[in-house]
């Protein structure tokens, strides 16, 4: 996700030259959205990172769950 803020905010600076980011390149912001394009299309799904986020979100709502579950019997 950083990488996504960095391209938003390279545009942005660009299109309204500001500083110094006036003379850089487009063809530079070009090539880091494919590297981000890379990034999310391929490499992450090769590492396993975008089904250890999937993980993480099943395993907080089980616990939830039973957290849920067996508080409502105490209860009883």
């Amino acid at each position: 996700m950083p990488i996504i803020i960095i391209i938003v905010a390279l545009c942005l600076l660009r299109y309204f030259e500001v500083w110094k980011f006036a003379d850089l390149s487009w063809w530079w912001i070009v090539g880091l959205m494919g590297v981000a394009f890379l990034w999310f299309e391929f490499i992450e799904p090769m590492l396993g990172l975008d089904k250890r986020k999937a993980h993480d979100v099943d395993a907080q709502r089980r616990k939830e769950r039973v957290k849920q579950s067996f508080g409502d019997k105490k209860k009883k």
